[in-house]
């Protein structure tokens, strides 16, 4: 029973591959690779001008390592496209690929997990599961990636960078787009929907990740980043029917904008008064709390970075709005 078990396992790994995309992340890499290799026919890195040894570090683990040019800037869209690609020239009976953000280490048994629900919803070309936090107790911006990370589990419209997908569908839609430098899980994801596919999120444990954020100058730039994704994703895709991104930006805009530019310019131009209306925002924080968590500690906290959050979200709107306007490669908005 045990040997058939075995080979029922070897046959499933033969199907999968792996794609690793980093930019030194020293340790974390190491935990990746020694999570993933062994448990997939090939496994390839792709690393974005690292400096710290993750080059070398791959190639121990045994992996095929791309190293991106320098030219045409790094992101990790570009980083994916080359990844996939590298790995269905080097094993073209690939049938799945397992994206993994190089600061990640795969739970084991997901790879099971997911490819089974794969073959049994024939339907479906994106399966992801729960992405924990490694340290969510070490700062409040590791817990609240980690709280950012438990979405609802079923049929859902995006997937994050780490997702088991088919190597037919990426082939189909050509992958990501490489000139976007956030928000491109998303939007790919919209083109895979809108070719017919379903994308399902499990409980199943998935991946451990480690944000390492314990400053808020980190906490801002990333979600500076999700702003930025929010407009960009607007931007190409906004009129049409989905109206991708289109009702994040506006709230972004909206709380991080216009309604304090609106409150303070009445107060200045008509009457003191009009500063009580900066009460919405402790109204805002306050409805969110309860919703998140009954008032509980942490749901205050993570309200309120909520609600802070769609200034840096402006930041990120307001970037890539100059940077449309712009010829030449954008600036990745890193925080670590």
């Amino acid at each position: 029973m045990a040997c058939v078990v075995d080979a029922l396992i070897s046959v499933s790994r033969s199907r999968i591959g792996a794609v690793i995309i980093g930019r030194n992340e020293g340790e974390r890499l190491r935990l990746c690779m020694a999570s993933i290799v062994h448990r997939v026919a090939a496994t390839v890195y792709v690393d974005s001008g690292s400096t710290d040894g993750s080059v070398q570090l791959a190639r121990e683990h045994g992996a095929h390592v791309v190293e991106l040019p320098t030219t045409g800037g790094f992101t990790a869209a570009r980083a994916r496209n080359a990844g996939w690609r590298a790995l269905l020239r080097l094993k073209p009976s690939v049938e799945l690929v397992q994206f993994i953000d190089g600061d990640c280490e795969l739970v084991e048994g997901w790879l099971e997990t997911a490819a089974a629900f794969l073959d049994t919803h024939s339907a479906h070309a994106v399966v992801c599961g729960r992405r924990r936090e490694r340290f969510p107790e070490r700062s409040i911006f590791n817990a609240l990636c980690d709280a950012e990370w438990d979405r609802p589990v079923g049929e859902t419209d995006a997937c994050g960078g780490d997702a088991l997908i088919r190597a037919e569908v990426l082939r189909a839609v050509d992958g990501y787009r490489d000139d976007l430098i956030a928000g491109e899980e998303p939007e790919l994801c919209l083109r895979i929907l809108r070719a017919g596919w379903g994308i399902h999120r499990l409980g199943a444990e998935m991946t451990i990740h480690d944000a390492s954020m314990y400053r808020i100058g980190q906490w801002w730039a990333r979600v500076k980043r999700g702003g930025y994704a929010y407009a960009a994703g607007a931007w190409l895709h906004g009129a049409e029917a989905e109206r991708f991104g289109v009702r994040d930006t506006f709230s972004a805009l909206v709380w991080g904008l216009l309604l304090p530019a609106a409150i303070l310019t009445l107060a200045i131009a008509w009457h003191p008064l009009w500063l009580a209306a900066l009460m919405l925002f402790p109204a805002q924080i306050t409805r969110l709390a309860f919703r998140f968590g009954r008032g509980s500690r942490f749901s205050w906290i993570r309200a309120c970075a909520l609600v802070l959050g769609k200034f840096a979200e402006v930041a990120g709107i307001l970037n890539f709005a100059r940077q449309a306007m712009r010829p030449g490669p954008a600036r990745l908005i890193e925080y670590k």
